[in-house]
């Protein structure tokens, strides 16, 4: 082992020697590195020396840590001991303080015990000693009350009663007591005794029978009315009921069924003799009773009831003799009697809630009874304009119709009224107007509303507001149906059957009036006057439309919520909206048929024959005088009514512009410059219709955007097909894909009239349509909802309507 280990020495100490070489060889440093090394290394003994000493007080540290720590332990148990004997010490002392505790609690209890005893026998006490004075009070008051009752001492009675029964309330559970049941039995009897005998007083004081006169008001009733108060209510409201009818005893003999003061046209006396009477009561008896029986009140309910059962029974007896004035001067005076009634009282007992009541003061100088009637005619105007927004209501009477409700079933007769004397009215109507005749153009009555409109509107508010005063439920519709037919026959008679008549033998505005017999007939030609009527008929037509559409606002306004649904005038509006539109027709057929000639005139020129292109031609001329003719004074007649004039133009256009492009199409042959020469009269023609909403006006308006694209499309289809007819025909496929460019036109029956305007012969047109067939791009229609070449074009669309009119004709 020692050799091995020394061979091992050795090899290390080699490789020692073999590394300093090495390490000698790569760290050869330079003169001044060394020298810098063996300057630095001077001082390495004294730092040597330092770090021995602090290693050597480091280990004196350790040391004394060490030894700390073996004295911690030793403390540390010593500590835990001492914590161990302190607990015990504490448990005891806790379980001592509780062992106190409980002691004080039970002799906490022993204590409480004996003052709770006390306090429930203070509480019995002081029970037993009110309980003994409520009965000593009780039957004291008891004794009281049956001497007072039989001396009629009914002031002191009241007060007494009153405490006497809020008394016994408190022995409602000492009703087992013998003692406490016969008192309580006692106070039963009394109040019994005072009910039998104050009616008995009232009855000997206002009696119900008997010819002695009732007596005056006593102290010893008002105080009876107040022990009344007390006692049950059925004793209360027999004295009201006795009395009330005491005082309306007289009402019933003088106005009874047989009277000749009973029938409507004297119901002012029964008005009139209630308000005497109701004088007379506050007068005499208005301290008697307390105030909030409001007894006036009471008996003006009572008479209502009377009244309205006496007046139903008299009305159904004579009802053959009621008319119309009579019995609006009935409702007139009962309604505002009603009215009358709403200023005076709250209408409280007519439901007999309790509540604040509204105080009575006396009937002096002051009271409403006395003064006139200031209630309204039931046909009086309040001023309600049918194109104003309605007030919010008053608030509602509740009288009202407490008698006038006997008046509902006999209102039919103001219904039959009404219908009489609008169908007079309209009589008049037509009668006037034929006196005067149509209103004459270049006056101030020309084309404005006719007055007799506003008249029919006026009486129709009147008669509105009327009914609605005398009821809001079915005769409301009544009314409203009422109307309905005089509306209908406003428009008939006065309107449509005023409509000058143009092509027709008939009696009246149809269809066949209104289509040409023929293409390219001649109507006769409106008057400047007739012109003038037709436009004063439409402004009517279209105020009849709109006040009809206030009229049935309002009428849902009045009547019943329940019957709203049922009112609407939506036909008759459909009645003058058609109205407007047959105005607006014939019109257009008038300006249309004057161009009727130029046009025809254009399509016998003999366009091939042209040499040159000049001014306009002579047929524009004409079609442009029409037109500055006519429309300026449309234009004034409608002044009032400018969208309706508007209409007017869009129609006259999208009829004119059709036309033309027919006639163009028999315009052929046509040579190039025929061609040119129609082209310029289509752009002067173009220019006109353009400024047809303004023609003749000093104040330049733009046509609206609607109207000037119609214009502008049709007339520059006609534009198109005139540019496709001064194209050469040379080469056929040339030709037919511009023809398809610039009139986007599948229809081979227009290519066909473009080919004969040219004046080709058959045998070039069988080529080309047969090419033209060819070049139709397809499919036909577009999916994206593009314009289709084969959709229905202006020409088919009147040669439609050429075959519904003779087929109308024909069934005419």
């Amino acid at each position: 082992m020692p050799e091995s280990s020394g061979f091992v020495l050795t090899m290390m100490e080699e490789e020692e020697l073999e590394f300093a070489e090495d390490l000698e060889a790569i760290l050869h440093l330079t003169p001044e590195v060394q020298l810098a090394i063996e300057q630095s290394l001077a001082n390495i003994d004294d730092v040597v020396s330092k770090i021995r000493l602090k290693i050597r007080r480091l280990d004196d540290n350790i040391r004394t840590v060490v030894r700390g720590q073996t004295n911690v332990g030793q403390d540390g148990r010593q500590a835990l001991e001492e914590a161990q004997i302190a607990i015990q010490q504490l448990f005891g002392k806790i379980k001592d303080i509780k062992d106190k505790a409980e002691k004080s609690e039970q002799m906490v209890k022993e204590i409480t015990r004996d003052i709770k005893q006390l306090d429930h026998a203070k509480r019995h006490l002081t029970t037993s000693i009110t309980t003994l004075n409520h009965l000593h009070m009780l039957a004291g008051g008891v004794d009281s009350l049956e001497a007072m009752t039989r001396k009629r001492q009914y002031g002191e009675v009241a007060n007494l009663l009153q405490g006497v029964v809020n008394v016994l309330e408190h022995f409602h559970k000492y009703m087992g007591i013998p003692q406490i049941r016969q008192l309580s039995e006692r106070v039963k009897a009394a109040q019994s005794e005072l009910g039998t005998q104050i009616l008995a007083d009232f009855e000997e004081s206002f009696p119900s029978q008997g010819s002695k006169r009732p007596g005056g008001p006593s102290n010893v009733l008002r105080d009876a009315c107040l022990v009344a108060n007390v006692l049950d209510l059925r004793i209360k409201q027999e004295i009201i009921k006795k009395f009330i009818k005491q005082q309306l005893s007289e009402y019933l003999v003088l106005f009874q069924e047989n009277q000749d003061v009973a029938w409507l046209d004297k119901i002012d006396r029964r008005y009139a003799w209630i308000k005497r009477q109701l004088v007379d009561y506050e007068e005499k008896y208005g301290r008697m009773f307390p105030e909030e029986w409001c007894m006036t009140e009471r008996i003006a309910v009572e008479f209502c009831h009377i009244t309205r059962v006496e007046l139903a029974k008299v009305m159904r007896t004579r009802a053959k003799e009621i008319e119309v004035k009579l019995l609006l001067f009935a409702i007139q005076r009962t309604t505002n009697f009603e009215v009358l009634l709403a200023k005076r009282f709250t209408g409280c007992t007519l439901t007999d809630t309790p509540g604040q009541k509204k105080p009575e003061s006396p009937l002096a100088s002051t009271n409403p009874f006395l003064d006139d009637e200031g209630g309204e005619d039931v046909g009086a105007d309040k001023d309600e304009d049918l194109a104003k927004p309605r007030k919010p209501k008053a608030p509602d009477n509740p009288f009202h119709g407490i008698v006038s409700k006997c008046f509902e079933p006999h209102l039919y007769v103001y219904i039959e009224s009404q219908d009489k004397n609008l169908g007079e009215l309209i009589d008049r109507f037509v009668a006037d107007f034929r006196a005067q005749g149509p209103p004459k153009a270049g006056t101030e009555e020309g084309g404005a509303v006719l007055p007799s409109c506003a008249d029919l509107f006026v009486y129709y508010k009147k008669c509105m507001v009327q009914c609605s005063q005398l009821s809001t439920g079915e005769p409301m519709i009544a009314l409203t149906t009422i109307f309905q037919k005089f509306l209908r026959e406003y428009a008939w008679k006065i309107l449509s059957g005023n409509l000058p008549k143009s092509n027709s033998n008939s009696g009246g505005l149809t269809i066949s009036s209104l289509l040409k017999e023929k293409e390219g007939s001649e109507a006769a030609k409106f008057t400047v006057d007739e012109l003038c009527l037709i436009c004063s008929i439409l402004s009517t037509a279209e105020y009849c439309l709109a006040t009809t559409q206030q009229l049935e606002e309002k009428l849902k306004e009045k009547v019943d919520k329940l019957l709203v649904e049922r009112i609407h005038l939506t036909g008759e509006m459909d009645t003058f909206s058609t109205v407007i539109s047959n105005s607006i027709q014939l019109l257009v057929q008038d300006l249309d048929a004057a161009c009727d000639p130029a046009l025809t005139a254009m399509s016998k020129m003999p366009w091939q024959s042209v040499e040159h292109v000049g001014d306009q031609s002579p047929y524009v001329t004409s079609i442009i005088m029409h037109i500055k003719q006519n429309v300026p004074n449309i234009r004034e007649n409608l002044a009032s009514t400018r969208k309706y004039f508007t209409q007017f133009c869009i129609k006259f256009t999208n009829s004119f512009i059709p036309k033309f492009i027919n006639h163009l199409f028999r315009c052929k042959p046509i040579s190039m410059v025929g061609a040119e020469q129609l082209l310029l009269d289509t752009h002067s023609l173009k220019t006109v219709l353009l400024d047809l909403p303004s023609i003749g006006s000093q104040v330049l308006r733009k046509a609206p955007a609607s109207y000037t694209k119609i214009v502008v499309k049709g007339m520059t289809r006609a534009e198109m097909i005139l540019k496709v007819v001064m194209a050469p025909h040379e080469p056929p496929v040339v030709f037919v894909d511009n023809y398809i460019k610039l009139l986007a036109d599948g229809n081979p029956e227009t290519f066909q009239k473009i080919l004969d305007m040219k004046g080709l012969k058959r045998s070039e047109q069988s080529s080309m349509l047969e090419l033209f067939r060819q070049r139709l791009p397809t499919p036909p229609s577009g999916a994206d909802g593009g314009p289709s070449l084969f959709s229905t074009t202006p020409e088919q669309e009147s040669s439609r309507i050429r075959k519904l009119e003779k087929l109308i004709k024909k069934r005419l």
